[in-house]
């Protein structure tokens, strides 16, 4: 494949990416909700009881920036704080009643939004191009820690 498509590959996932997660807020707002604050109901019903710490981690975030998006959830009453019981210094996090329920509406949303971005595209594809993203996903989150790793020497 010529560079000159490969550059154009990387340049179309820049943009599609910002372009979706645009459409997404959109649809999100319409719901009384952010992407931000929909991707943490999300991991959080996957895996509740996390410490804010190790969610921060899983979701690549700062800590300071997950603290204020986790205040605004605890003052919506969609989830809330407990005391780690092995460490007093951290706190766990939990869904509500409301935030499950929540969070399981927003999954017709999510569906919606798939149904309508992947309109007219074959099966075939979208397994193709997913398990593409997932390579590329992977090959920059190596990229990235052999760079921290050179950076920190």
């Amino acid at each position: 494949m010529p560079l000159d498509e490969r550059r154009q590959l990387v340049t179309q996932l820049v943009e599609s990416s910002r372009i979706l997660r645009n459409y997404i807020d959109h649809r999100a707002k319409q719901r009384g909700t952010t992407r931000a604050q929909w991707v943490v109901l999300f991991r959080l019903r996957a895996q509740e009881g996390l410490s804010q710490v190790d969610l921060a981690d899983v979701l690549e975030l700062q800590p300071i920036s997950l603290v204020r998006l986790l205040d605004r959830l605890v003052e919506q009453g969609l989830l809330e704080r407990r005391h780690d019981p092995k460490d007093r210094r951290a706190n766990r996090v939990y869904l509500t009643a409301a935030g499950r329920k929540l969070v399981d509406d927003l999954d017709g949303l999510r569906d919606a939004i798939a149904a309508d971005v992947l309109h007219g595209i074959p099966d075939e594809a979208v397994a193709t191009s997913l398990a593409t993203l997932r390579e590329l996903k992977e090959r920059i989150k190596l990229l990235s820690d052999i760079g921290a790793g050179a950076a920190a020497k």
